[in-house]
């Protein structure tokens, strides 16, 4: 349980410094933020994954069997979400922050499916680092400088790219295991 602590204290701070300490991130060359994030990053997802991996936690309470196929549809939404952010979508120009709402519904699927000690200190935490990153980032645009939405075709491989990596999330939980299905 510390190792996911400790990881998500270092997922928090890198991904908010430019809001939360705009002058610390100012001085910095871009070259250096960017790659202290990416290190910072890497290293928090290695500390969560193998704090969940042995983290020996109860159970909190009993996931309700209705959260099993609502956790694939939000699932699938999340994915999409992830895509919006990096896409021409349309959707990128009405989703004011498409990274943190795709976190947040992965966070909530896994809550409505884990219902371990381990998964709410993950979950939990990384859902409330998506609600704290909207209220810090609330002020930016919808739209990122020189957005320009893309018409069908963008619309169209924004589909085919979710359906793909969400195949290949499933193929990487079946890979371990787990059956995200059932």
């Amino acid at each position: 349980m510390l190792l996911i602590f400790l990881g998500l204290v270092l997922w928090f701070y890198p991904h908010l410094m430019k809001s939360l300490t705009p002058g610390l991130r100012a001085r910095m060359p871009d070259k250096a933020a960017k790659g202290l994030v990416a290190v910072t990053a890497l290293l928090s997802i290695v500390l969560m994954v193998i704090g969940y991996r042995t983290a020996e936690a109860g159970y909190v309470y009993t996931p309700p069997e209705w959260g099993k196929p609502l956790n694939n549809l939000l699932m699938l939404i999340a994915v999409a979400m992830f895509g919006v952010g990096h896409s021409k979508s349309r959707l990128r120009g009405m989703i004011r922050h498409p990274m943190f709402l795709g976190t947040g519904l992965w966070a909530v699927s896994h809550l409505l499916v884990r219902g371990d000690g381990a998964a709410v200190l993950l979950f939990g935490g990384l859902l409330f680092w998506s609600i704290v990153g909207v209220i810090v980032a609330g002020r930016s645009p919808h739209q990122p400088a020189g957005y320009t939405p893309g018409g069908l075709r963008s619309e169209v491989i924004l589909a085919l790219i979710t359906l793909v990596i969400y195949g290949l999330i499933v193929g990487v939980h079946f890979a371990f295991g787990l059956s995200p299905f059932s």
